[in-house]
């Protein structure tokens, strides 16, 4: 018998096997809400890895590809050290633009602390130079010392201090949301165990007479996979199509919203909760297989 037979077969099944496992009860609506709370769960999970390795891709992107120098002198020497610094950046390889920011870009920067009517005429506020770098980047150590020489006033920042715990955060975040879906698959499994172990039990004399006519326990076993199995991917299809409804409506990625408007599928990753209801199924059809195999061994 081919693989295709033996799947069609499994679908269809027996129906003088199925009724050895009750069609209603508990078991039923357990196997059902587990399934769809869980893959619910899972969708949850899933966007949160994905959008945390977007996360993490693009802060690491970002920060490494610009730099900030910070000009701190007195008010008639900003402008000549701006200058100087800026005829030292032009000529450092590594170095694609070099611009001074003004001063209603400072004010922006600082207006989530400060408010919007920030004086920044009354203030020492340090001169910012913004530094964009090719893909090779340049010598920070070899900046440091022209600058040191040329502009004293100048402190230079590669934001490798903000680059390394942001993407280290990131990358934790991630690792949290696939270790949920384990977690997740396996209280799917014991939820799972449960019920079959309790719809085992409940039709103990069922098996008994079945025995008796010459039923096996690989027929018997198959039943009660088969049946909960589809219950498994019925419960996580209509858990996955609620979590990707709920995803969907998530509000936009906004660069004012930051991480917590960024966490819905984009693009290809809409594919990935397609698989939720699929590995739904091989876990119960993994746990009910065991859990018969087991209790129909210690039934007499």
């Amino acid at each position: 018998m081919s693989a295709l037979s033996r799947i069609a077969g499994f679908f269809v099944g027996d129906a003088q096997a199925d009724r050895v496992v009750p069609p209603s009860g508990f078991t039923v609506n357990l196997t059902l809400f587990s399934a769809a709370a869980m893959a619910f769960l899972c969708v949850f999970a899933l966007a949160l890895s994905l959008a945390t390795g977007r996360l993490a891709s693009l802060w690491g992107d970002e920060l490494a590809r610009s730099s900030t120098l910070r000009i701190s002198a007195p008010a008639d020497q900003i402008d000549s050290q701006t200058e100087a610094a800026l005829r030292v950046l032009r000529t450092t390889p590594g170095v694609t633009e070099a611009r001074a920011l003004s001063a209603d870009e400072q004010r922006a920067l600082l207006e989530p602390w400060f408010g919007p009517d920030l004086p920044l005429e009354g203030l020492p506020i340090p001169q910012l130079i913004e530094i964009i770098e090719d893909s090779g980047g340049y010598d920070a150590a070899g900046l440091r010392l022209r600058l040191s020489a040329e502009v004293p006033g100048a402190v230079l920042d590669d934001h490798t201090r903000w680059r390394k715990p942001l993407v280290r955060a990131a990358s934790r975040l991630r690792f949290l949301g696939w270790l949920s879906i384990l977690l997740i698959g396996g209280a799917l499994a014991a939820m799972v165990t449960l019920a079959a172990n309790a719809a085992l039990a409940a039709n103990a004399r069922v098996i008994a007479v079945l025995r008796l006519v010459g039923a096996t326990d690989r027929y018997i076993a198959q039943a009660f996979v088969r049946r909960f199995t589809l219950r498994g991917l019925g419960g996580a299809a209509l858990g996955t199509g609620l979590g990707m409804v709920a995803v969907l409506l998530l509000p936009s990625a906004q660069d004012e919203g930051g991480f917590l408007t960024g966490l819905g599928f984009q693009g290809a990753d809409w594919l990935w909760p397609l698989i939720v209801p699929v590995l739904a199924a091989a876990v119960a059809f993994a746990a009910t297989r065991a859990a018969a195999r087991k209790t129909l061994k210690e039934l007499p």
